[in-house]
């Protein structure tokens, strides 16, 4: 999100733990600037976060940012296949937050976000798709369908589904958006630190299952 930072974001492929362990999992998270930590510090961010999250629980795993802010789905279409030239064993998809923002159609999004697990699945990677909740101004045929895309291509793909990337702020807040102002950035598009821990909280043991799934692949390869 955050079209000014595209650019930077697209040469900003950085993964968080240099010091990878020759056995751990290899994971990459790809999507927008809900990926790549907009307005966070460095340790702050999702991937980072997350990193110490599965760390904590003694997860083998490494994880690299891929994440460009102001990425719409197409974007991430347009660069899946460089993104997956790095052969990592999974992948966190995250993308829909810019499409939302511009109001592009369902459509589009479900077959960009097609385009990128068919890419995954072409390179037998293990997917963890992360949804995106659409605001109801938009109508609600218009909601309804993008809300779908999600659940409909983790069933298409046989991929994990964490159907709402803010579920951790969500279960802690509701639908108050004065509550999730203590847990936003002053955009009220992205968490803050607080925010994306609650987040990470959430979606940490989806990520658990996902090493579990790509370790379950090796043993059976």
């Amino acid at each position: 999100m955050h079209k000014v930072l595209a650019l930077f974001g697209m040469i900003f492929f950085v993964t968080y733990a240099s010091d990878t362990r020759a056995e751990d999992l290899r994971i990459t998270a790809f999507g927008d600037s809900l990926v790549q930590g907009y307005g966070l510090t460095q340790g702050d961010g999702l991937v980072p976060q997350l990193q110490r999250w599965l760390d904590a629980q003694e997860v083998a795993v490494t994880l690299s940012n891929a994440g460009v802010s102001g990425d719409t789905t197409a974007g991430g279409a347009a660069r899946i296949d460089w993104t997956l030239a790095d052969q990592p064993q999974g992948l966190i998809v995250l993308l829909g937050g810019n499409d939302l923002l511009r109001g592009l159609a369902p459509d589009q999004a479900r077959e960009n976000l097609r385009q990128i697990l068919l890419a995954a699945q072409a390179g037998d990677v293990e997917v963890l798709l992360i949804g995106m909740r659409a605001p109801g101004n938009f109508g609600p045929e218009y909601k309804a369908s993008f809300d779908r895309i999600y659940s409909d291509l983790a069933q298409e793909f046989d991929a994990l589904l964490h159907p709402d990337a803010f579920a951790g702020i969500r279960a802690l807040v509701g639908s108050d958006p004065a509550a999730a102002q203590e847990y936003m950035q002053a955009d009220n598009i992205h968490p803050n630190a607080k925010g994306v821990a609650l987040n990470v909280a959430a979606l940490g043991p989806v990520v658990q299952e996902l090493a579990a799934r790509i370790s379950a692949t090796d043993r059976d390869s």
